[in-house]
């Protein structure tokens, strides 16, 4: 998965209050953080991902399994796709969500992993905040 990432997060069917997973490496994309020199590309930048990746469906699967999650308990969002420019090459990032009716903090907690409001998440490293902003207008349906 290096050239893929995944934000993770739950949103409360009733009330919409929307959880980020914080990892236990201090990033809140999975399997790993993005490299210090990354940075988001103009929203409609696409630059031939199609042939770089696998379909989402596969990237879920690999990650469930590296989490040691149960399938059917993320779902990618598969409206969402960003390219992040790193040193290395162009990152994608997805966007999948916990299928639970709540958050599920004991699983999660396990990894040393924990469900974070956005307001909590600020100051991180800025291509990670522009991920989390883009990530939260799409689920609310800006």
């Amino acid at each position: 998965m290096d050239n893929r990432r995944v934000l993770l997060y739950h949103k409360q069917a009733t009330s919409a209050r929307t959880l980020f997973l914080d990892h236990a490496h201090g990033s809140v994309l999975a399997p790993g953080p993005l490299p210090a020199l990354s940075s988001v590309a103009e929203e409609d930048d696409e630059r031939g991902l199609s042939g770089l990746l696998p379909h989402p469906a596969a990237l879920l699967k690999e990650l469930s399994g590296e989490l040691g999650l149960a399938m059917g308990l993320l779902e990618i969002d598969a409206e969402f796709r960003v390219l992040v420019d790193t040193p290395p090459g162009p990152v994608a990032v997805y966007l999948a969500h916990f299928t639970t009716m709540d958050p599920p903090r004991a699983l999660m907690g396990e990894k040393g992993a924990s469900f974070l409001p956005l307001t909590a998440l600020r100051g991180r490293h800025p291509a990670e905040m522009e991920l989390l902003r883009r990530a939260y207008a799409s689920i609310l349906g800006g």
